[in-house]
């Protein structure tokens, strides 16, 4: 497992699920960022997951942090996905999973007694100089959005932002 905390997050610049370009490098100096990597659009802990993020997303933005979803999945996807739940942030589309193998999220899965490769479930809060100040493997839906929006209010008020 890769540990990135307190190293400067890997850079990376994906499409969304309109097509347009997002880059770690657009937020650097004014925001966080909430990297969230899932498996795939429309499965029920994925749903949860950002549904989730979705509930909470005011409370992100007013603590100066935009959201961002990674999987491999494709633009169509991504829209229906986003329109049929209100998602009121961007999914970027990893289809390579170059970014996903710089953050170490791209694993060895198992499932009904097959292998197969795919993406672990990871969150990653990103400082605005670019800087991972928390990292969450392994994530369980249940909680976590909740965990990483108090990690955020904590960085918060001790000042560490721009």
């Amino acid at each position: 497992m890769t540990i990135l905390e307190g190293m400067i997050a890997p850079k990376f610049s994906l499409k969304d699920e309109q097509g347009k370009i997002v880059s770690l490098d657009d937020f650097a100096g004014k925001q966080y960022v909430v990297l969230y990597f899932y498996p795939k659009d429309a499965t029920p802990g994925c749903t949860t997951e950002a549904c989730d993020f979705r509930d909470a997303h005011e409370k992100f933005t007013d603590l100066n942090a935009v959201i961002l979803g990674v999987s491999p999945d494709d633009e169509n996807a991504h829209s229906k996905f986003i329109a049929k739940h209100g998602l009121p942030f961007s999914l970027l589309i990893d289809d390579t999973h170059a970014v996903s193998e710089a953050y170490g999220v791209w694993k060895l899965k198992k499932m009904f007694g097959k292998e197969f490769m795919g993406i672990e479930r990871s969150t990653f809060l990103i400082d605005p100089t670019g800087t991972v100040v928390k990292e969450w493997r392994k994530v369980k839906v249940d909680g976590h959005v909740e965990e990483a929006l108090e990690t955020l209010k904590i960085l918060a008020s001790n000042g560490e932002q721009l």
